[in-house]
């Protein structure tokens, strides 16, 4: 097995782990290698699907304030968000975004040169920052790798999937093993600093504005290391999703389009979000979802309709060029016809539980975007703060870092010698159709733990993971990178219906039909794998 040396090893090539490795490379004279590494290629990660924009309380927004970010964070985030983290957050927008100003990243400005805000969901002022009007992601991605593959302290791993972290006998991590799908090969890479940045688990659903990456991989990698994870129960459901079946994912029509003026309706043109709230459209994103998955329930519709033609045909081509390109490619005018639009998994609130520098409860072991949970989201995220999370953690994980021993770790050499093993033995001949595999949990997710749940529904959907447990029966070792992507599924479908199971509660993003109330105290679900066994912490 190839053994690799590194500073920092990355674990995921979004905006979190690129702006991360560009952080450290720019700023700790300590670091002399950077390992990043990606189980597919670099720009094939859900920041690159990002429309809406990236939350930034600017000085020069004079009707914006930290105060009210933090009170409409908070508010949205339904009890559950920690106000240090919200306060830690906002407070870091200003300085954040204008680094990536100053990398290349530019957001859209009037004929002054002014930076236009837009309004998006449970905001209550315009101070949304976008980019290419809707392709803020895509742009600050591709920013962000341009400049990642001119600084010689980066190397890249590509078709690279981290498939086990190195666990020393005092709980530090050492590093981890990964498994290279173009040459069948696994390296043993060591370090004293991991970062985890693989995102969201989206693909757990078959309805899911996600790439077929986000499949959870650094939730399970953390709890199988014995990390702490926190409030998996909450997944976030896009309330629009195009409802076309579209190679890989549902493509997303951004909460900006409401944000416009695009109203939610029928195919005869009939609104319905007066019955559901009295900010409508730009109620919170769980309201929304709910309110469509209750009209498309009562009237056995397969979708709704947002109604965009209320909005200026110049408008829509300057802020929405993506979209009306898309629709466009699918027979949809934006400009003259409504857009069938349905819920679909987009976000995962929880995550790693870590501290406001990215650091878990492993020595060693960080998290960072969506993989990770700060306390930021609470039970519901509010738009747009996801891409400035994604910066702000790996910004201040740097700080921390710049004074770091970077050394490899010292270390017996045959410590690690069992795991590095368990990766040499023949798989024998059972072959597996996982495209059949996965197709079976995502069903088994969207029908029983999606949008609305109850005790019933959750029980069903725990016997019938197990049951496909029963039919995979790779407990290491897996033949292809997609093999493990389900290994990883499985886990992590595990972890949020018994997260689920133990909320009995409706808050958020989590939804249970049995109790509709929400508990007076707020408490955040806690998870550690204790010697293979899964443990709720108090």
């Amino acid at each position: 097995m190839e053994c690799i040396n590194s500073s920092v090893v990355i674990v995921g090539s979004g905006i979190a782990g690129l702006y991360c490795a560009l952080k450290l490379a720019e700023n700790c004279s300590n670091v002399y290698n950077i390992s990043l590494i990606t189980k597919s290629e670099i720009k094939k990660c859900n920041s690159h699907f990002a429309q809406g924009g990236i939350v930034g309380v600017m000085s020069e927004n004079t009707e914006d304030s930290h105060s009210s970010h933090i009170s409409d964070t908070i508010k949205a985030g339904a009890g559950l968000s920690d106000f240090n983290a919200v306060k830690y957050i906002s407070e870091s927008s200003e300085t954040v975004i204008k680094d990536l100003i100053e990398h290349g990243v530019n957001f859209d400005s009037d004929n002054s040169g002014n930076i236009n805000f837009t309004l998006e969901g449970a905001h209550s002022v315009k101070r949304i920052l976008h980019a290419g009007g809707d392709a803020t992601g895509r742009i600050m991605e591709d920013v962000l790798v341009e400049n990642v593959f001119r600084n010689s302290k980066i190397t890249i791993y590509e078709n690279t999937m981290a498939v086990e972290l190195l666990i020393s006998d005092n709980k530090s991590c050492d590093g981890l093993i990964a498994y290279n799908e173009n040459r069948n090969e696994y390296i043993k890479f060591n370090t004293s600093h991991v970062i985890l940045a693989t995102g969201g688990m989206g693909q757990l659903y078959p309805y899911t504005t996600n790439p077929s990456v986000a499949t959870g991989d650094g939730v399970a990698l953390a709890y199988n290391a014995g990390a702490v994870v926190q409030d998996l129960e909450f997944i976030q459901f896009h309330p629009t999703a195009l409802a076309l079946n579209l190679p890989e994912c549902n493509f997303l029509i951004s909460e900006a389009v409401r944000g416009e003026g695009a109203k939610l309706c029928h195919s005869d043109g009939s609104e319905f979000m007066s019955k559901y709230h009295e900010n409508l459209e730009l109620a919170p994103r769980d309201i929304v979802a709910r309110a469509i998955f209750n009209e498309m329930n009562e009237n056995n519709l397969d979708n709704v309709y947002l109604n965009a033609t209320i909005i200026d045909k110049d408008v829509l081509d300057k802020r929405f060029p993506t979209i009306s390109k898309i629709c466009l490619e699918n027979g949809i005018d934006i400009s003259k016809d409504y857009i069938p639009v349905f819920p679909a998994a987009h976000y995962s609130m929880g995550g790693v539980k870590v501290n406001l520098e990215g650091k878990t409860s492993i020595e060693g072991l960080y998290a960072i975007g969506e993989v990770s949970s700060t306390g930021l989201h609470g039970a519901n995220r509010l738009a747009s703060n996801s891409l400035l999370e994604c910066l702000v953690i790996p910004y201040h994980l740097c700080e921390k870092l710049v004074n770091s021993d970077m050394s490899i770790p010292d270390i017996e050499r045959n410590i690690h010698d069992t795991v590095v093993a368990k990766y040499s033995k023949e798989l024998g001949f059972v072959q597996y159709d996982v495209s059949i595999l996965k197709k079976e949990l995502k069903n088994i997710m969207w029908n029983n733990v999606s949008i609305i749940r109850n005790e019933k529904s959750l029980r069903v959907a725990k016997e019938g993971i197990q049951t496909l447990k029963t039919k995979f029966l790779r407990e290491v070792k897996c033949a292809n990178i997609a093999e493990y992507e389900f290994k990883n599924m499985l886990l992590n479908s595990e972890l949020i219906i018994d997260s689920a199971l133990m909320r009995k509660e409706s808050r958020g993003a989590h939804y249970r039909t049995d109790y509709l109330m929400q508990n007076d105290i707020a408490e955040h679900s806690q998870l550690v794998n204790e010697k293979g066994e899964l443990v709720f912490v108090k």
